[in-house]
């Protein structure tokens, strides 16, 4: 019988605690360093032990990789990854870090400075440079919207109830110029009749660009049809008839507009000539430029990678300002805020640090697997998954997945999401090693974009000819990379053709 009476046991086991600041860490692996630099902003408003460097830097070589080794030297300590402080708890010492991590690890204070020098060679943009660096906020000035333009028009052409009725039209165009309200609501709750609000947008549709507060794309054609004084009986037939112009029936459109090859062939390049979509002429909202995270170029021997550290501001704790703090008379509660805000400022750092060497170390290896596509391009771009980095560097997959989000590399051959590196892979037809999919996809493109008009390719003479280059993929796996890159079938490209040589 078992003893009721109570007694005390001693019980041992194992339990994992993310502390506070080891979600800190793990989450800003995942921001890129425009997120990370409103990360810091406000940070340093909470934080007053808290501050950015100033301009200066060393005069050190650059970061350098032979396209796999450890990117910072034999010299250089061990990486702290996210996983390491995951298992370990590492980090969580008041030790000084009022050195400048960054600048000493870094040699670059951004793409200025390589182009400056000239130590990046093609591995970025061209164009002026000032001391200040590129301006990246010059890419992407402001611009009229469509709804600014139609407003300004409406201002000077009505007043009174015809202008309140048009901002409210104005209010329901959408981003391509259509008109996407009934009218009858408009009516409704404007409290007019129908006739007016009907005759305020043949006053909106005569706005700029041509086309705009149409209800539908035959009458965004006419309208156009009609500034251009091309609007006869004909051509108000061949736009009632869009559905037979996409499917390229031209002997029956020729009966339907009663008018010959030549007279159709005319219609159609004049209807070709019109904008579906007028409002995209102007921007819906600014127009973000992206920015670069990780910089590649290559070197004689190896490459160079580097973070784009004008994106990142440099952050050191100001230890004088915490002395000055700390010998002042506190209560107990300052000076627990005061050791708080100093372990804070301190993780943070550290934490900041062990994000670059997580990415430096991540592209690296990123680079020496993919090395094929920036020395010859997307045609030798090799399958690879996050595990396969993840297990050659000695991370988690989770941990290359956090890194590998958001960020955007700058080489030679344009800025891609490093994320784009990490495709799935196809068995090659010579039973050698696997192709890429975005390999097989630019194959694809570049037989379709080669072909003739009279001799368009079916998705079986793709399979045929892609087996050549030693692409094994089956028909379906064609049409979905296909339709994947936007591009129609045979018999709709065909159809195009034959509209264009019309």
């Amino acid at each position: 019988m078992a003893s009721l009476a109570p007694r005390l046991d001693l019980r041992q086991s194992q339990l994992l605690v993310m502390t506070p600041q080891l979600q800190q860490a793990i989450k800003l692996l995942a921001l890129s360093n425009l997120e990370i630099e409103s990360f810091i902003a406000e940070e340093l408003e909470k934080n007053p032990l808290l501050e950015t460097g100033g301009d200066e830097r060393p005069a050190t070589e650059p970061v350098e990789s032979d396209g796999g080794e450890d990117w910072d030297g034999e010299s250089a300590p061990e990486p702290v990854t996210a996983d390491r402080l995951v298992e370990h708890g590492d980090g969580v010492a008041d030790s000084p870090l009022d050195v400048d991590l960054v600048a000493e690890t870094f040699h670059h204070d951004g793409p200025s400075d390589s182009y400056l020098d000239g130590s990046m060679g093609a591995g970025g943009a061209s164009g002026g440079v000032g001391e200040e660096g590129i301006d990246f906020d010059s890419f992407s000035a402001e611009v009229e919207t469509l709804q600014e333009h139609l407003l300004a028009q409406a201002g000077e052409r009505l007043s009174g109830t015809d202008h309140a009725i048009a901002v409210w039209l104005i209010g329901q165009i959408d981003e391509a110029g259509y008109l996407t309200g009934e009218l009858a609501e408009v009516a409704q709750q404007a409290g007019v009749p129908l006739d007016q609000v009907e005759r305020v947008l043949g006053v909106v549709q005569s706005f700029d660009p041509t086309g705009v507060g149409a209800r539908s794309l035959a009458e965004c054609l006419a309208l156009q049809a009609k500034e251009a004084d091309r609007y006869d009986p004909c051509m108000a037939r061949l736009i009632a008839n869009l559905d037979l112009v996409a499917a390229g029936k031209l002997q029956q459109l020729k009966r339907i507009c009663q008018v010959d090859d030549e007279d159709l062939a005319d219609m159609v390049r004049e209807l070709r000539s019109y904008d579906p979509k007028p409002g995209l002429k102007f921007g819906a909202s600014r127009t973000e430029t992206v920015v670069p995270d990780i910089f590649v170029a290559k070197r004689p021997i190896g490459w160079a990678i580097e973070l784009n550290s004008a994106t990142l501001p440099r952050l050191l704790v100001n230890r004088r300002y915490y002395a000055e703090l700390a010998s002042g008379p506190q209560d107990k509660s300052s000076k627990a805020w005061l050791a708080d805000c100093l372990h804070s400022a301190n993780w943070l750092i550290k934490a900041l640090d062990q994000r670059q060497r997580t990415i430096i170390k991540v592209a690296s290896e990123i680079v020496k697997q993919q090395e094929a596509f920036f020395l010859k391009g997307v045609e030798h771009l090799k399958p690879l998954t996050l595990r396969q980095v993840a297990e050659v560097i000695g991370m988690h997959e989770s941990t290359v997945s956090r890194v590998t989000s958001n960020k955007y590399l700058s080489c030679a051959r344009g800025v891609f999401e490093l994320k784009y590196f990490f495709t799935s892979g196809i068995q090659s037809a010579d039973g050698g090693d696997a192709v890429s999919a975005e390999a097989v996809k630019s194959a694809i493109k570049g037989l379709i974009g080669a072909e003739a008009p009279d001799a368009i390719l079916s998705d079986d003479t793709l399979v045929d000819l892609l087996k050549g280059k030693g692409f094994d993929i089956a028909r379906r796996t064609v049409a979905k990379y296909r339709e994947a890159m936007g591009i129609g079938s045979s018999v709709q490209r065909r159809r195009q053709k034959a509209l264009r040589a019309a």
